[in-house]
């Protein structure tokens, strides 16, 4: 009896929509493996032309922050009610979503239409026969163990012993599937499987590409390109800018280290500038 689970012809149609979303997969990944690899990169120039600075930044406004301190402890001490300064935040390198890798799909199960059970014990003595037939032996030693092999396999049909028939066609090379049957839905249950899986993998890919795409580097990168397109140059002037923020802030420092705590001037320098950075300092790529 046959299985009638899966036509040859819906077999045909499956596995090719099959390798349809496999391909565009494959695209997909590919174009978040691109665009990864560009935003890196810009990352990394970005770095590469800003992160010294931001780093004498973050040291300037940790100093800076100390010196805060100390004079609002002491201003408290001596009765000025002021509000605390907040610790600085350091500037962090960005960071990219990692792709996880993929699964490998199980190996496909043989054949379309199956068998349901084994086939019959003729079926098999005639296999045995076309794989052992000693006229096809290449010389006179292999034709005397296949002569040999086929007086196993008459005795074995002969006494109907399926499982030494079974034995001698595995041990020739038959396949398991021709000598033990299938499971008739198996093909179908693996196409089931497989679709289910690159689908899921699909969804994975569009996610971390929509991550990538919506990444603040991602937009910052396009803008920056864009402009250096037009033959300016925005990381200069970032850099620039990050310098004045430099000479600002050791001026600042210079002044915080060296007031005196019951000074007027030390209650005017704190609040002043706790209002110009708006209570805390945020310093970020």
């Amino acid at each position: 009896m046959t299985s009638q689970a899966i036509t040859p012809r819906e077999l045909d149609a499956r596995r090719e929509a099959l390798a349809e979303l496999q391909r565009q997969l494959a695209d997909e990944e590919q174009a978040y493996a691109t665009t990864r690899r560009w935003l890196q990169a810009f990352i990394d120039r970005y770095v590469a032309a800003l992160g010294p600075l931001y780093m004498e930044l973050d040291s300037l406004e940790s100093q800076l922050y100390c010196a805060m301190r100390y004079l609002h402890d002491a201003l408290s001490r001596n009765g000025v009610d002021t509000r605390p300064p907040e610790p600085p935040r350091a500037t962090g390198t960005p960071l990219l979503p990692q792709l996880p890798p993929g699964a490998p799909l199980p190996p496909q199960p043989e054949g379309g239409l199956v068998q349901v059970g084994p086939p019959p014990l003729k079926t098999l003595y005639r296999r045995a026969a076309m794989r052992l037939h000693p006229d096809l032996a290449p010389d006179d030693q292999e034709r005397r163990i296949r002569e040999q092999k086929m007086v196993e396999v008459n005795e074995a049909y002969a006494a109907s012993d399926r499982p030494r028939l079974e034995q001698l066609l595995l041990a020739a090379g038959e396949s398991a599937f021709k000598v033990k049957g299938g499971d008739a839905d198996a093909v179908l249950s693996w196409l089931r499987h497989a679709e289910r899986s690159v689908q899921g993998r699909l969804r994975v890919v569009q996610a971390h590409t929509a991550l990538l795409v919506n990444h603040q580097m991602h937009q910052l990168g396009q803008a920056i390109e864009r402009a250096e397109r037009k033959g300016l140059q925005p990381l200069t002037i970032m850099a620039n800018r990050l310098r004045a923020q430099i000479t600002e802030r050791r001026q600042e420092l210079y002044i915080g280290q060296r007031l005196q705590p019951e000074s007027g001037m030390a209650e005017a320098f704190l609040r002043q500038r706790q209002q110009r950075m708006g209570g805390g300092i945020a310093a970020s790529f």
